[in-house]
């Protein structure tokens, strides 16, 4: 089929390549020429594991290209996706903007060039984006309006978590296809029938249906996510271990173990985003999505949860303190540092006159690029990041944190101590150290003298 895929991020970079690698004809559009011209040349604007070899070979094949000119990508594709962002407003909403600029764009490059007898086929518009419930129904009428008949609207969520993007485009577990054209719904599911060929299901549904599915299967895992840190609390006070709960509860076929780790919150472009937007739907329909507000509040306290242990360890004497952090991604394998809780940690030490040392694997040049005013020191290595420093921070779950030399951890901190926000360690491990060790939802490890820690 011939393909356009309309912004070439995140999703719709994992999305251009993926279709191509089935053998379809796909061009990109993005607005952005410096991203056009490194996706040109084969380099991806982005870190994600197994992209760089899957954009190669498309472009080597010339089933994948890339262009700023929208009427080129528009005009021969028989599908068009839209890739978008949906950014929150500052209540909480998406902000449809960008897609509804797009579909604009769109329609005045069909009403320029009037079908032909041979074109009579409607183009099939496809929402990829994380939209609201009833996006889809509105894009339709907007489409109609400007161009009766030459479009009809699908919807088909993406499930891309970061870190297994081109795995999960590639192999997903479900695909989501909202459509009210029976047509429009099957050939969609011939496109993806070479993605499914294990017998994974592809669902049929209606556009609404299909939009709830998306923020329905985000916010249910991140509401895990928050019970899980909420019971750590819990753990904290009676003298329990999380890690211990959560093996016990997630042995339950029921329940299951996934997303049960307790941590410092959840972070990224997805989560944070997509659970304010589904409550903020459910209040402009006269409804409070009591469970989904109480999983936004657990994590937005959450973090500061954390960073009380580290202002309560040094009695709130922080200034003048340097602080290493391991980790500034908010999640490994990803150079993604949207709502990450280290940026947060950082801007908070920062706030309180100490010092940052900061190391992560890929996402040190997202941090720079985005606050590039912070007097942040950069490491080499993680044990660079550490030198000298009066506390270990760490907010992201790489794999090299996961067996440091506990001798060269010892010997370089000037304050042996670990504030973990991913419960990386065996709490023995860090007490044969000498480390003082604090994690989640586990008893505290007081290794070394904590009263030297003030002096």
């Amino acid at each position: 089929m011939q393909i356009a895929v309309i912004g070439v991020g995140y999703v719709g970079l994992v999305t251009a390549a993926g279709l191509a690698e089935s053998g379809n004809k796909v061009l990109g559009y993005d607005i952005d020429e410096g991203k056009i011209r490194r996706l040109r040349n084969g380099e991806a604007p982005i870190y994600e594991p197994g992209l760089d070899r899957l954009l190669a070979r498309n472009l080597q094949e010339k089933r994948l290209s890339f262009t700023t000119d929208l009427g080129e990508a528009v005009r021969p594709a028989e599908l068009i996706f839209l890739a978008l962002p949906t950014p929150s407003t500052p209540e909480g909403e998406a902000d449809l903007s960008y897609v509804f600029s797009a579909a604009e764009a769109i329609a005045r490059v069909l009403a320029e060039a009037p079908p032909t007898d041979g074109q009579a086929v409607p183009k099939i518009v496809i929402s990829k984006s994380t939209v609201p419930v009833g996006t889809a129904r509105r894009l339709q009428a907007f489409f109609e309006e400007r161009v009766p008949g030459r479009i009809q609207v699908a919807s088909n969520p993406e499930f891309l978590r970061e870190g297994y993007a081109v795995e999960d485009f590639l192999k997903p577990d479900r695909v989501v296809i909202g459509a009210q054209d029976p047509i429009v719904a099957e050939k969609l599911r011939q496109l993806y029938l070479p993605y499914t060929r294990q017998g994974n299901p592809i669902y049929i549904m209606d556009w609404e249906s299909a939009e709830l599915t998306k923020y329905a299967a985000n916010a249910f895992l991140a509401m895990r996510i928050s019970f899980m840190n909420e019971l750590a609390r819990l753990c904290e006070k009676v003298g329990a271990n999380i890690d211990l709960v959560r093996l016990g509860v997630g042995a339950d076929a029921r329940i299951g173990r996934r997303y049960l780790f307790a941590g410092v919150g959840y972070g990224g472009s997805c989560f944070p985003k997509d659970t304010r937007a589904l409550a903020a739907t459910a209040r402009q329909h006269d409804l409070t999505l009591s469970l989904v507000e109480a999983t936004i509040g657990i994590n937005e306290t959450q973090r500061y949860y954390f960073l009380d242990k580290v202002e309560q360890y040094y009695r709130g004497q922080l200034r003048g303190r340097t602080f290493a952090v391991w980790g500034v991604a908010f999640k490994p394998d990803t150079d993604d540092i949207r709502e990450a809780p280290a940026v947060e940690g950082i801007r908070w030490l920062l706030d309180r006159g100490a010092t940052v040392r900061a190391f992560d694997p890929v996402a040190m040049p997202s941090l720079q690029k985005a606050h590039p005013d912070w007097p942040v020191y950069y490491a080499r290595d993680p044990y660079d990041a550490v030198a000298g420093a009066e506390g270990l921070l760490i907010f992201t779950e790489w794999p090299e944190f996961r067996q440091p030399d506990w001798t060269a951890l010892r010997s370089a901190l000037k304050i042996p101590v670990i504030f973990d926000g991913r419960n990386l360690y065996d709490l023995r491990d860090a007490e044969g150290a000498g480390i003082d060790y604090l994690s989640i939802g586990r008893p505290a490890v007081w290794a070394y003298s904590h009263s030297a820690a003030l002096s």
